[in-house]
């Protein structure tokens, strides 16, 4: 942590609040213990600095804090934690003169700015700075170093009587390496459904839970040796292990979460994804008390609601809990939250699809939920098809849930017991012994009643479905 020992000096170009965040950020606060000091959220503690790194012209925290300290006022100082990287969207450029196609590229660039913010799990450059820099300026590369960005996405947008096409790029900053491009199409429509139809493709495509920013952050953090990982590291590498749907990953998802949560207490997701670790330990049998598995569920949820009230990913979570506990008129109310606030991001949909499938509602929603999820994200990971693989269980169409299931996470009890009781509905009896005595061998501790109390499956057709599929199957 940086030491100032005499009056501090501020620059007079920041506002009195900008002062104030940098003052904190300097002398080592959280962006958390920042916003509780001056009463606003972290995410907007996020946005001042972003801003202050381009008024001052640094890119990290001990920079700032020699702007801030003054001449000869800085003692030697303890290299600063590095933060997670920071994303910076350049205004996207319109190649039409017509003035509606340059509002176009403004509000679509605005939109995705927006919707990384909330989904990217990184700092994302605020875009009043952004357009304050332009398309592509002259000085590109002084202005990415300057507000401190790790990459930089840049695109392009040309019209003519039929459509539009958009193409962006992602790249790394320091080396100007292209690391991502794509190219979309899109016939000419009502203009307001193209900027959303754009921004949910580019989004997804980048800030999915196995997008391109996630992949290349989790590589380069299983590059660190242990004594170099961050919050953010952590989190990755226990998102990837949770995902794997094992003993074993969810036990090191929990453990690489917690610890990213003791770095940094204010990392939202992280505690979303430790409640759905719990979730998981609890609807698998992972746990052997089931009081404290939902307990810890319970708490990790409640916090990421507190820091983040519109955090989709938590309200699909307390949607699951609360039916947990009982309270199935609030499970559908959670779910509503999220379907509000996560109606364009790949992962919520997927989630919501489980949950309107098993928990509570009409499993035939679910199916245009999973299927958008699906086209909204080309990288879909394996948990995605398990989601399609229990909602077309559901629906009765067997041989499909089937397809999808060899798909999802092999090392999960719930992909083995949807497996036997799928072949057993289709009269495959010996597919359906050789699963059911998979998941007898390999997960002693599961039981078709603990996934049923635990994911939970409330939702009188599931219920219906899984128990006479678990008959069949001979797992109850």
């Amino acid at each position: 942590m940086t030491r100032i020992l005499r009056r501090r000096f501020v620059p007079a170009i920041l506002s009195d609040r900008e002062r104030a965040v940098a003052e904190r950020f300097a002398a080592g606060l959280t962006y958390r213990q920042i916003g509780e000091a001056l009463c606003i959220a972290p995410s907007t503690v996020r946005s001042h600095l972003a801003t202050i790194y381009g008024k001052l012209g640094v890119r990290n925290k001990i920079a700032l804090a020699s702007e801030i300290a003054g001449p000869r006022e800085l003692t030697t100082a303890a290299p600063a934690e590095q933060g997670p990287p920071v994303l910076a969207l350049f205004p996207i450029e319109s190649l039409n003169e017509e003035q509606r196609w340059r509002r176009f590229a403004d509000g679509l660039s605005s939109d995705i700015c927006v919707d990384l913010a909330r989904y990217a799990d990184l700092p994302v450059v605020a875009f009043h700075t952004m357009k304050l820099l332009g398309n592509r300026a002259d000085s590109y590369d002084d202005h990415v170093q300057a507000i401190g960005a790790t990459y930089a996405v840049t695109g392009q947008v040309r019209a003519d009587d039929r459509q539009v096409r958009l193409t962006i790029q992602l790249s790394e900053t320091r080396s100007g390496m292209t690391l991502w491009s794509e190219r979309y199409d899109r016939p000419i429509g009502d203009i307001l459904a193209l900027q959303d139809d754009l921004t949910e493709s580019v989004v997804n495509a980048l800030a999915g839970c196995f997008g391109k920013l996630a992949a290349l952050r989790r590589n380069a953090s299983r590059k660190k040796a242990p004594s170099n990982l961050h919050s953010y590291d952590y989190y990755l590498l226990g998102v990837e292990e949770l995902n794997r749907f094992s003993a074993e990953g969810n036990a090191a998802a929990i453990h690489l979460l917690t610890r990213s949560l003791e770095l940094d207490p204010a990392r939202v997701r992280a505690w979303t994804e430790l409640a759905y670790a719990y979730s998981v330990q609890a609807c698998n049998g992972y746990g052997i008390d089931f009081d404290t598995t939902i307990g810890n569920w319970r708490s990790a949820i409640e916090e990421a609601l507190r820091l983040d009230p519109a955090n989709p990913f938590a309200h699909t979570c307390l949607g699951d809990l609360k039916a947990c506990l009982g309270d199935l008129k609030g499970a559908a109310d959670a779910q509503a939250h999220a379907f509000e606030h996560g109606k364009h991001n790949a992962d919520t949909l997927a989630l919501l699809a489980g949950s309107k499938a098993l928990v509570a509602g009409n499993p035939a929603e679910a199916m245009p939920l999973i299927e958008k999820a699906l086209s909204l994200n080309p990288l879909a990971p394996p948990w995605y098809y398990g989601m399609l693989g229990r909602v077309l269980f559901v629906i009765g169409r067997h041989a499909e849930s089937l397809s999808a299931l060899g798909r999802s996470s092999q090392e999960s009890p719930n992909t083995l017991m949807f497996q036997a009781m799928g072949h057993a509905r289709i009269g495959e009896t010996e597919e359906a012994a050789s699963a059911a005595s998979r998941l007898r061998t390999e997960f002693p501790d599961f039981s078709v009643e603990r996934f049923i109390a635990g994911y939970p499956v409330t939702n009188p057709p599931a219920l219906k479905a899984v128990q006479e599929g678990a008959r069949l199957a001979m797992l109850d």
